[in-house]
């Protein structure tokens, strides 16, 4: 088991770690990481394993067996032998520009407010696929909109239900393609806002800015025909 350091500080950049296994593909396992998987249309998290003046450079990372985390190397190396402390560091300009796009994401859901059928997060853009049979009306208002509730610069919080609170609030869930993961007893929701000034809560294992502020300046792309009744929006990080 990997004991997931992102969930505890999401802004962590460097943290030391120990080697705990080998995958049969070359991949790395360590007993805590600050390196977030690659799920829920978030890219794996990269950079670089340092140890005894060696330094390997961390291409993504990915889920394992298990509760697992894998990191893989940007080309073939020499590993770190099992035992070995290391030190880890994050690319951290691509990942806190995840972060942003993510959140930004959450919040274009709010101003379009129709299923979600899919969706990706990269570091410049990021999109959402909507159940929706027409194209958006206005497309520069949706923009202002969106715009406007990031200015507000809420807060962004975590907190964890059970299996059987999410099965009792269906419309917590609004990926359609995509369903929370079930099995553990607990669902992890992102919480945008506070009480009256809330906007959105969502079940959600990825990675976010602890306000919306951090997202910075938004511009809407092309909104793009996938079929009869979905509708692709991309969103691009202005700044």
């Amino acid at each position: 088991m990997t004991d997931m350091l992102f969930r505890q500080d999401t802004y962590a950049r460097d943290a030391l770690g120990t080697v705990l296994a080998h995958t049969p593909e070359g991949g790395i396992v360590l007993d805590a990481t600050i390196f977030y998987p690659q799920g829920g249309g978030q890219p794996g998290d990269s950079g670089a394993l340092h140890w005894a003046g060696t330094i390997l450079e961390i291409a993504t990372t990915v889920k394992g067996e298990g509760d697992q985390i894998v990191l893989v190397p940007a080309e073939p190396a020499p590993l770190p032998p099992v035992g070995t402390e290391l030190r880890q560091s994050l690319d951290w300009e691509r990942r806190y520009r995840h972060m942003r796009v993510h959140t930004g994401l959450h919040l274009l859901s709010v101003v379009v407010p129709m299923p979600v059928s899919g969706g990706s997060i990269g570091a410049d853009k990021g999109r959402l696929d909507f159940d929706m049979p027409e194209t958006l009306a206005d497309k520069e208002a949706v923009q202002i909109a969106l715009q406007e509730l990031i200015d507000r610069d809420l807060p962004v919080t975590e907190e964890w239900i059970t299996d059987e609170e999410l099965a009792a609030n269906p419309g917590l869930v609004k990926t359609m393609s995509v369903k929370p993961p079930t099995g553990q007893g607990h669902v992890r929701l992102i919480r945008i806002g506070q009480h009256d000034t809330q906007v959105d809560l969502q079940p959600c294992g990825g990675t976010h800015v602890v306000s919306t502020g951090e997202i910075g300046r938004i511009a809407l792309g092309k909104i793009e025909k996938k079929g009869a009744r979905n509708r692709r929006v991309n969103m691009l990080l202005a700044d």
